[in-house]
């Protein structure tokens, strides 16, 4: 055995197999022992090790160790990690294309996409799918993710559904054709009052630049003059996305955004000035959880004196990442540069390398600090005190972007009784009951008025508050007294109204009920003269 281990040792100092005999002589000497060094461990083992060795899980801890010691940004994620959070971002997956909810342990169609696989085939909202392929999905406990993973797969195969309808005796039979569903990333685009437009942007993917510029256009034509850009919870994606985003709103040769790194070339990112919305009052909507792209565009705004900034300290993500793709579908992002301001804020939050539980504490940090209660508890030096382009007024960096009106958390907006029965999910299955047995006569209701007309007369049946209030004992979720009940009531009113005409159309009239009573979207139409 001794001999053996001295025969591989021998033979890993001559042989590196990741580069070339012309990289070998470039490569430095430390960066050459060091690869040599990880090699040679993972071989030893491989070979020594007592019990059986996992080498593809040898080389993903080795790498996420490497990781570890750097910033809290660069990563490393396996083949099918890679795959699912690159989704978002692609703008799309392949798949039947529904919405659904697990209802009692059954997938209940939300909607359907829209000239989608599912629709074209006559699946319709309430429709209960119970198997694909041969595989029952209903009744059996399958976790979302797998429900998912038998739903999508590549375009153009099938996908066999046996479908429970409400009214219809038999089980129906559909073969969908699997496509390219679009993901969207403006989560709501309509009219909050007249001539002030409400834009809410969930993430910057490949697809948002183009999304915005729709969203803007459409606005425009129903009168929009003045806009609301909510990046609330925003937490970025790409840089890409976000300089075009922010070229809807600034002149020509503006400057976006510039990175500066070690080994990296410094860019700088300009407008191109072809702008949909360059001229109208604008206002951006920030919290603690906006991050990274969003900041990007927020920071643009405000720098460049374009529009006001209204909520709390954003994240402070200003790091930008390089994607490295490995051989068997893994990715690495490597952290090459950091993100800047037009005045030079750097948008990144101080961490420690290696640290990463304490960075990942930070926002509550800021909530047993005060920071995201009280305005007065954030203190600057004068070091980061910069001026905006055009006016001069003060901003200040140290990390994320700091709103120009300050919007506190509310933390009694939501009681401890509410926040328990959403936790427990009773909130959402009673909704989804609810709304299983009653589309059909909602929608027919308001079929003349639509949206705008149950926006108006809708009021939540007593019938379904006693309901959660129910599911609620049966779960021993109660409230402590009646101030807290009433409370939570109100709250439930506002939330199950949204969550129904979510349901019944989509996600932007969500958000058009529940921003009626949001603090930041109330500050921004006081600022745009309309409240």
């Amino acid at each position: 055995m001794k001999k053996y281990l001295l025969n591989l040792l021998g033979l890993l100092m001559v042989v590196t197999p990741f580069v070339n005999a012309q990289q070998q002589q470039q490569m430095p000497p430390d960066l050459e022992m060091a690869l040599r060094k990880t090699q040679m461990a993972q071989m030893a083992l491989k070979a020594l090790y007592v019990d059986t060795v996992n080498a593809d899980k040898l080389a993903d801890d080795a790498i996420k160790g490497m990781l570890s010691a750097l910033d809290p940004h660069s990563s490393y994620t396996t083949a099918e990690e890679t795959k699912k959070l690159n989704e978002p971002l692609n703008g799309n997956f392949e798949g039947i294309g529904v919405q659904f909810n697990v209802l009692e342990d059954t997938l209940v169609v939300i909607q359907t996409i829209t000239k989608g696989p599912s629709e074209k085939v006559g699946i319709i909202p309430g429709d209960r799918i119970i198997e694909v392929n041969g595989t029952t999905i209903a009744g059996v406990k399958m976790g979302r993710s797998d429900i998912m993973k038998n739903l999508r797969g590549p375009k153009g195969t099938l996908a066999n559904v046996s479908v429970v309808r409400r009214g219809v005796p038999e089980v129906l039979k559909f073969s969908i054709v699997r496509d390219k569903i679009p993901l969207y990333s403006v989560d709501a685009a309509y009219m909050i009052r007249p001539h002030v437009g409400l834009i809410r942007i969930s993430n910057f993917a490949v697809t948002t630049g183009k999304e915005v510029e729709e969203a803007i256009k459409k606005l425009t034509k129903e009168g929009m003059k003045s806009l609301i850009l909510d990046l609330e919870e925003n937490g970025g994606g790409y840089l890409e996305a976000a300089t075009e985003v922010a070229s809807q709103f600034l002149e020509r040769g503006d400057l976006i955004v510039y990175t500066d790194g070690r080994a990296v070339p410094g860019k700088k990112h300009f407008s191109e000035g072809e702008g949909k919305f360059r001229q109208g009052q604008l206002v951006v909507l920030v919290d603690d959880y906006t991050a990274s792209a969003a900041e990007i565009v927020s920071g643009a705004v405000q720098d460049q004196d374009r529009g006001y900034i209204v909520g709390r300290r954003t994240f402070g993500k200003g790091l930008v990442q390089r994607p490295v793709p490995l051989p068997d579908g893994s990715l690495i992002r490597i952290t090459i540069s950091h993100y800047y301001t037009p005045s030079g804020r750097c948008i990144q939050k101080p961490y420690v390398k290696g640290q990463s539980k304490e960075y990942e504490d930070d926002i509550y940090q800021r909530y047993k600090n005060g920071e995201l209660m009280h305005p007065d508890s954030i203190h600057f030096a004068d070091s980061l005190k910069f001026k905006t382009l055009r006016k001069g007024r003060t901003v200040y960096g140290g990390g994320g972007i700091m709103p120009d009106y300050y919007i506190p958390l509310d933390t009694t907006r939501f009681t401890p009784y509410y926040r328990m029965l959403n936790l427990k999910n009773i909130i959402l299955s009673t909704h989804l009951k609810y709304a299983d047995l009653h589309r059909k006569e909602i929608a027919e209701k308001y079929a003349d008025g639509g949206f705008k007309k149950y926006q108006k007369d809708f009021e939540v049946p007593q019938a379904l508050l006693d309901s959660v209030v129910s599911a609620g004992h049966r779960a021993n979720v109660k409230a402590k007294d009646e101030e807290e009940m009433q409370k939570t009531l109100s709250r439930l009113r506002i939330t199950l109204k949204a969550l129904i005409a979510r349901d019944i159309w989509d996600i932007s009239e969500y958000y058009a009920i529940v921003n009626e009573e949001s603090p930041s979207v109330r500050k921004a139409l006081e600022l745009l003269g309309k409240e």
